[in-house]
């Protein structure tokens, strides 16, 4: 069984300094095998490491890293089989979430569980997501990542 590490390059615009924080706490990205991805959990820290201010900030920002790595792996929202959101302050933060999931990820939506809890790694923090992805055909990565917007592949 091939297991392939996925590594966010340094630079990426949507991570920026806080790649980092994948050897600090000894942990992949994401990682690569049989045709799915285990997407680490992603939080709403923005490239320069500050946390968004709300829950939809927070879970944008989580989004938008959970696309990235998604990107670098030639696949996107669609290709999300099963998604799991780690939420403190569940009752108070879900509309929030909401709006921003709802903005986000669209059709085919995959499956998702939500977990309230106590809190996350930093007590700033109000969301995590962690998902899979399959990759359409079943097959590994063939060919390489779409530049992003700062054009670096």
């Amino acid at each position: 069984m091939a297991i392939h590490r996925v590594e966010v390059p340094d630079g990426s615009p949507v991570f920026g300094e806080t790649t980092s924080a994948f050897a600090r706490f000894g942990h992949a990205p994401a990682v690569r095998s049989n045709g799915l991805l285990f997407i680490s959990g992603q939080i709403g820290r923005r490239a320069d490491g500050v946390p968004g201010k709300t829950a939809e900030e927070q879970t944008e920002l989580a989004l938008r890293r959970l696309e990235e790595i998604l990107r670098l792996e030639n696949l996107g929202f669609a290709d999300l089989v099963e998604v799991t959101s780690y939420h403190v302050d569940i009752r108070e933060n879900m509309a929030g979430f909401l709006a921003a999931k709802q903005r986000l990820v669209k059709e085919p939506c995959p499956a998702w569980t939500i977990i309230g809890v106590s809190g996350l790694a930093g007590p700033e923090l109000l969301v995590e997501i962690q998902a899979t992805a399959a990759r359409p055909d079943g097959t590994a990565r063939s060919h390489h990542p779409t530049p992003g917007p700062g054009g670096d592949a």
